[in-house]
């Protein structure tokens, strides 16, 4: 198993963070008051359209198809009520290429949908685990910490009896 990271960091006042994945990336995450970033839950449907745009692409490339211009769009139905989860994300691919095999095309998106792109897979499966934890460092340098609530897999919630370590 391998495990991927990533944090997110006050930068300011409001609500803009800055984010960085284990790769050391940085993206800039902001509410709509800012605005100077993106939403975290438009990440989702970006996360999955990358994901699955590399797989495709790599596996049309094995298929020897050429490909010159290559697109996927998402767009995702979110529920009215909070936690606002999505419902539905749309992928669409578009290729453009000479000659290109509808087949392969198809084959391709086939196995990035069912067996190659992790984000699409946690989404669909809802198998994850989600633990919530705090740590609370005060002035003079005392740590507190401890676990608040696990949720999932299938939407599952467990409470976590409060109880702090340190």
């Amino acid at each position: 198993m391998s495990t991927k990271t990533a944090s997110v960091a006050l930068d300011g006042q409001h609500m803009r963070f800055e984010g960085r994945t284990g790769s050391g990336h940085a993206v800039v995450l902001d509410g709509s008051e800012g605005d100077s970033g993106a939403r975290p839950v438009e990440l989702l449907p970006l996360a999955l359209a990358g994901c699955t745009a590399m797989d495709v692409i790599s596996i049309l490339r094995k298929k020897r198809q050429e490909v010159t211009r290559y697109e996927v769009r998402t767009s995702g139905t979110q529920r009215d009520e909070a936690p606002f989860v999505f419902t539905r994300i749309d992928v669409v691919h578009d290729v453009v290429g000479p000659d290109l095999d509808v087949e392969a095309v198809r084959r391709a998106i086939e196995l990035s949908a069912t067996r190659y792109c992790a984000v699409g897979s946690t989404l669909a499966t809802g198998v994850t685990e989600i633990h919530h934890s705090y740590v609370v460092t005060d002035p003079d340098g005392g740590r507190r910490s401890g676990e608040v609530v696990v949720l999932g897999p299938g939407g599952e919630v467990r409470t976590i009896d409060p109880v702090e370590v340190g």
